[in-house]
């Protein structure tokens, strides 16, 4: 079977726990998309790890965890967390790297830095990774494939034919130390000593995995709102965060997904910029921002306050339809528990009518929240594992939450850790 786990929002839902629990039954777990510009965080008997590479899989031994094509592969940071995952005790996992995964170079990062200093207060609000270039020359045909690590000569010959162009718009444009094309080389056979040991052909791998029927769980990165297609363009990531390109990401059949798992926020919550209608800000944003997820609401890759906001409806709704959801976890719904009533999003507001539609990114900028207030349940709720002995305004919220994003919920999640995990039935 093959299984998707993927966001319904900006990001941040909270999917590494999720993906960590469906893990333990699960034979592969596959990146499909995205690079080190997000993180999904993991507490388990080892510690706290956050993997911004290395899929989630990471901590089960009978796991092989894939990096597919679709992925930016950023060699060093996927170095450095096997060495993290490593030295916290975890046994060294089992790694595969698809030989036609692309791979973030180092002036992706750089281009990536001096782009951001350009645009200054236009700028897009990027983690500054390397992801929108990488992805740029993957397009434009000038990117470099894993498998061309291991062809010396065609590998140095292109290395001084692409920083060519490279090296025009960084003394022209940028006004920045130019490239060196031997220097350059000498980091790329660094890069392949480092990934020799985990590259094959996973095209092959997972096309005999679902003839011998293994259980697949393929990763998302960030969530819909995101999406290169389906987000808040132009301000997302440069990847397709959507489940319908997991197969493509993970080199499987286009109808080998058999089930979407889509993570909601019991809130909101955003890094980057980007429009937010439902956002709050001041020391209500503060207040929910202590008590969100583990160690409040910060970046599990930049470290930034994350922008937050109520539950919004509209935008929920959206991303599980856009991800094709055939179920939702709602996650972190004990971070609410510090309040008396509880604002959701509801509608949008736009030149004095009010839709419940997911707009394009002109208008939604212009869409002002329209709120509705909720009963809060003011106790703790970690440590219960019934959704019939949760308070009854904390089963009303996400009974609620279910009938506005008409997807079945059928887990919510009420703590940090692998146990904190409520099974219902979905009231639909």
């Amino acid at each position: 079977m093959v299984k998707a786990i993927v966001g319904a929002n900006w990001g941040d839902e909270g999917k590494g726990k999720i993906t960590d629990m469906f893990a333990a039954k699960s034979d592969i777990v596959v990146r499909f998309q995205g690079g080190a510009n997000a993180g999904h965080t993991i507490i388990n008997p080892y510690g706290r790890f956050a993997l911004h590479m290395m899929p989630s899989g990471a901590f089960y031994s009978h796991i092989m965890n894939v990096i597919g094509n679709g992925v930016a592969l950023n060699i060093p940071q996927l170095m450095k967390e096997l060495k993290q995952i490593k030295d916290g005790g975890v046994p060294a996992p089992r790694l595969l790297i698809s030989e036609r995964a692309q791979i973030v170079m180092p002036y992706h990062v750089l281009f990536d830095q001096y782009e951001e200093e350009r645009l200054s207060s236009k700028s897009f609000g990027s983690t500054k990774s390397g992801i929108a270039p990488f992805y740029a020359d993957k397009v434009s045909k000038v990117g470099f494939q894993v498998c061309e690590l291991f062809r010396e000569k065609e590998l140095l010959e292109k290395i001084e034919r692409v920083i060519e162009t490279k090296n025009v718009l960084l003394e022209h444009l940028y006004h920045k130390p130019l490239l060196d094309a031997k220097k350059l080389y000498a980091t790329m056979l660094e890069y392949r000593e480092q990934v020799r040991p985990y590259v094959g052909n996973v095209h092959a791998f997972m096309q005999e995995a679902v003839k011998e029927g293994k259980n697949i769980l393929l990763e998302g990165q960030l969530g819909a709102l995101k999406d290169l297609d389906w987000g808040i363009y132009p301000m997302v990531t440069s990847s397709n965060t959507i489940a319908g390109y997991g197969p493509v990401g993970a080199g499987l059949p286009a109808h080998s997904v058999e089930s979407v798992v889509t993570v909601v926020k019991a809130y909101s919550s955003a890094v980057g910029a980007g429009a937010f209608v439902s956002e709050i800000f001041g020391e209500e944003a503060e207040e929910l921002r202590r008590h969100g997820g583990d160690k409040g609401e910060y970046g599990a890759t930049t470290g930034r306050p994350r922008r937050m906001g109520w539950f919004d409806c509209i935008a929920t709704r959206y991303g599980c339809k856009v991800q094709g959801a055939t179920e939702a976890v709602v996650t972190v719904l004990d971070a609410l528990s510090y309040l008396d009533n509880i604002p959701v999003c509801v509608g949008y507001e736009l030149d004095g009518e009010i839709s419940d539609n997911f707009p394009v990114t002109p208008d939604l900028e212009r869409a002002k929240p329209v709120l509705k207030v909720l009963d809060g349940w003011k106790q703790d709720i970690r440590g219960i594992r019934k959704f019939e002995e949760l308070p009854k305004a904390a089963q009303e919220y996400v009974n609620f939450i279910e009938r506005a994003i008409d997807t079945p919920v059928t887990m919510v999640s009420n703590g940090p850790g692998r146990e904190d995990i409520i099974f219902r039935q979905p009231r639909l």
